[in-house]
């Protein structure tokens, strides 16, 4: 490990624009994309913002640790669909409930109702098809200029990443699954 000296001076100047809402993408092969997006939901939750989170591959009954927490915190937090493709029965209706619940994603997105819209694992049905991209990307450069939209999930869309202000890779450099220990509660749900 190399030593370092910490900086005596400010290592930026800060931005001279506009305060406005941004679109945050978080995607890769890396572990922390819903993190990461949850805790920007916290960070604006706790300075009294309104704050809505879509799950788009989560069932409307999930009960993962985040549901939990956000249902106990007064955030709400919807699951839109039936599982990954991989557990769906008909990935028909697994299509379906991907485009009925952009719908609603996106009414609330426009509605400028919420401070910060979280779509979670919303490049799933984008890159099956099930999403118009094009709608995706109009809801985006249309919303109101307050709000703040942060996406998650793996191969994200060029497109939406050429949209987006901010766009952080998580990049796997090791995981315990590859290791052979299974999903920890807590940890991973």
């Amino acid at each position: 490990m190399q030593i370092e000296t910490p900086p005596s001076a400010k290592p930026y100047e800060k931005p001279e624009g506009e305060r406005r809402g941004i679109v945050i993408v978080n995607t890769g092969d890396g572990k922390g994309k819903s993190t990461a997006a949850f805790g920007l939901a916290l960070r604006a939750h706790g300075r009294g913002k309104a704050v809505k989170i879509w799950q788009f591959m989560k069932v409307p009954t999930a009960r993962f640790g985040e549901h939990r927490m956000f249902e106990h915190l007064g955030i709400p937090i919807e699951g839109l669909g039936d599982g990954f493709s991989w557990k769906s029965q008909d990935l028909e209706h697994s299509g379906q409930l991907a485009r009925d619940g952009w719908l609603r994603a996106k009414a609330s997105i426009l509605s400028g109702e919420y401070f910060l819209v979280v779509l979670d694992e919303i490049t799933y049905p984008l890159i099956y098809g099930w999403l118009p991209l094009d709608d995706v990307l109009a809801t985006l450069r249309e919303r109101p200029k307050h709000v703040h939209v942060a996406l998650t999930g793996r191969r994200c869309p060029p497109e939406l990443i050429e949209l987006a202000d901010t766009v952080t890779e998580m990049t796997m450099v090791k995981h315990a699954f590859k290791a052979g220990i299974p999903a920890q509660r807590g940890i991973e749900d």
